[in-house]
């Protein structure tokens, strides 16, 4: 009997061990270390007026109810030292200078993207993640930084499922948050720091209440999306499953349960200039109008949005749908955007341009690469309109995850009792036009396209803006649009150099790999280093301290098609073999396209 008593000790003792070690680090994620650059440069894209209204405008996004202030004076879970201190947060891939300061856009002097704002009737200031903390990028290179402002970002945010690869700002977000609250010393330092000369015993009862639900949705959020499997294919440093996410946030957590799927298809963060322009966005081209693909990246990213009222009613005509949506700034992030240039090579930093060689390059892109990458330009509605060419998914051969979960998931939204002659009123155009309308069987496109409709009316109205103003705030007065193909667009490629890594799900590491066939290039590589190869053009990616292991071989990250190979075209194959002259040779092309120094080519 002692035997048996003393073996249960042991397994009781090392299964308590074991959940220590898992907690520590489920709560001290493996991070990389990180190095300040020496100063970071700033490319001529656009004035730091316009930077500045970029990175800390706010868009509406509300983080789970997590106040601004509760999140600048966040402990780590292992010590006093700040979770929102700049050189923490810039250990999860956000962005800082050096030399930045705190300032009256940025007064907790957090990185680009981290704002906050206020509700009408709520003097509440919410942590606001707007579209720059995933939109703007950077290259290191010889202890220098080059900003890439509407790059694409090389953090992890979404995810906070616990995982012991490292690297999830959610996973630590939460794990501090956890901390505080349960560790009464902890929360005694954070609430003095929170509430200064209000901390008396009714303030400090009521933060504890406010900060306890924050963290109760935080944790509601990891179990469901853990035990429930809903993200399976880890996205990563760069990447998010954008469609997925918003469809089980919008019809799974705000409807029913029943609607959750499977979000198995990340995406990088695309690139942001000259998209104003373009007739279709978003990596599949399912959306046209500006505003309502910005209120849908809102909706996305954490904007509060209420489907019933506090009787579990569907709301209905006028009173659909409040939001936390602020319509203006979305307004004035879309203009901002407008005056943004694409980088340019910096010479004097990443190397000189072989003009030769550059030259030979343009040659063998127009052979080679203008068919699908140079779109057409339409003026006849008073704006520029690029016609982007749709590749379909069989004929490019790139992973087709993503198109297909968008083209194929069906979500149940009869719970918010839709009227078809009140769906009709909306002026939502339809590519091809939309049949009998079942509301049982809703794409994600579909549905999201209706949601997004209904919020922009409310928020207009709530604004105070007319309806002669909404054209042009809309986007050229345009209506919102939808097409779901299976189908990848093919962009303009100005500053391509500066948006590693490649294809939609980022499963290519660097151009010269883009242009190799697949099986040249790498299977599996480290994600999440900023440092640059200016040869191969693209992120380094040999293993470093907390570095995302990128396996191709799972599902949404394969990294077959857009090949040139000899062979017959389509199923992947898109050109004839290049040599790797004529490799060097574009790439040289891919440094100056769209620059000052593409006019320097003899």
């Amino acid at each position: 009997m002692r035997v048996i008593s003393r073996v249960f000790s042991v397994l009781v003792l090392v299964a308590l061990l074991l959940l220590a070690v898992v907690v520590y680090y489920v709560a001290n994620p493996n991070l990389p270390d990180y190095h300040p650059p020496s100063r970071v440069q700033y490319l001529e894209q656009w004035s730091d007026a316009d930077r500045q209204a970029y990175y800390f405008t706010p868009q509406g996004t509300q983080v789970k109810g997590l106040h601004y202030d509760w999140f600048t004076a966040l402990e780590l879970p292992f010590s006093q030292a700040r979770f929102a201190a700049p050189e923490h947060m810039a250990r999860f891939g956000f962005l800082l200078d050096p030399a930045q300061h705190a300032t009256v856009l940025n007064p907790g002097n957090l990185p680009v993207g981290f704002t906050r704002h206020s509700n009408a009737g709520d003097s509440a200031q919410y942590l606001d993640i707007t579209c720059a903390a995933c939109h703007t990028g950077e290259l290191r290179y010889a202890g220098r930084a080059v900003r890439i402002d509407g790059g694409s970002a090389q953090h992890v945010l979404p995810s906070s499922v616990p995982t012991l690869r490292g690297g999830s700002f959610g996973q630590a977000l939460v794990s501090s948050m956890a901390a505080t609250y349960y560790l009464p010393w902890k929360f005694k330092r954070f609430a003095r720091r929170v509430l200064g000369d209000n901390y008396q015993a009714a303030e400090y009862d009521t933060l504890r209440r406010a900060f306890k639900a924050s963290l109760d949705t935080f944790i509601h959020a990891a179990w469901n999306d853990t035990h429930l499997g809903l993200y399976p294919t880890q996205e990563g440093p760069g990447r998010t499953d954008a469609f997925g996410r918003i469809a089980n946030a919008t019809f799974g957590d705000a409807i029913s349960p029943a609607n959750y799927r499977v979000g198995n298809a990340p995406v990088d963060y695309p690139q942001l200039w000259d998209i104003w322009t373009f007739d279709w966005v978003q990596w599949n081209g399912s959306a046209r109008q500006p505003m309502a693909r910005n209120v849908g990246e809102s909706l996305g990213v954490g904007a509060t949005l209420s489907f019933f009222d506090d009787h579990g009613q569907p709301l209905s005509g006028v009173d659909r749908y409040p939001s936390s949506v602020r319509i203006r700034d979305l307004h004035l992030i879309e203009q901002t955007l407008q005056r943004l240039k694409p980088p340019a090579w910096p010479e004097d930093l990443l190397g000189n341009v072989d003009l030769q060689r550059a030259a030979q390059g343009r040659t063998l892109f127009k052979e080679n690469c203008a068919a699908c990458h140079v779109p057409a330009m339409d003026n006849r509605s008073g704006w520029p309109v690029v016609q982007l060419h749709m590749l379909p998914t069989e004929y490019i051969g790139t992973d087709p995850t993503s198109a297909d979960n968008i083209a194929d998931q069906r979500f149940d939204v009869s719970a918010l009792k839709w009227d078809p002659a009140e769906l009709d009123r909306l002026g939502i155009e339809f590519t091809p036009p939309l049949g009998p309308l079942d509301l049982k069987q809703v794409s994600v496109a579909t549905g999201l396209a209706y949601v997004t409709a209904f919020v922009e009316d409310r928020a207009y109205r709530e604004a105070g803006i007319a309806p002669a103003e909404r054209g042009e705030m809309n986007g050229f007065n345009l209506p919102i649009g939808v097409q779901q193909l299976r189908a990848y667009k093919a962009r303009p490629l100005d500053g391509i150099w500066a948006t590693p890594p490649f294809l939609h799900n980022g499963s290519v590491p660097t151009i010269y790999q883009l242009l190799s066939p697949q099986d040249e290039r790498a299977a599996r590589f480290y994600r999440g280093s900023l440092d640059y190869d200016p040869q191969h053009l693209g992120y380094r990616t040999e293993p470093f301290k907390g570095g995302f292991l990128y396996d191709t071989r799972i599902t949404g990250n394969h990294n077959s098609g857009h090949e040139f190979r000899d062979g017959p075209r389509g199923r992947g194959v898109i050109g004839r073999l290049l040599q790797p002259q004529e490799r060097w040779a574009l790439l040289e092309y891919l440094k100056v396209l769209g620059g000052p120094l593409e006019g320097q080519l003899p």
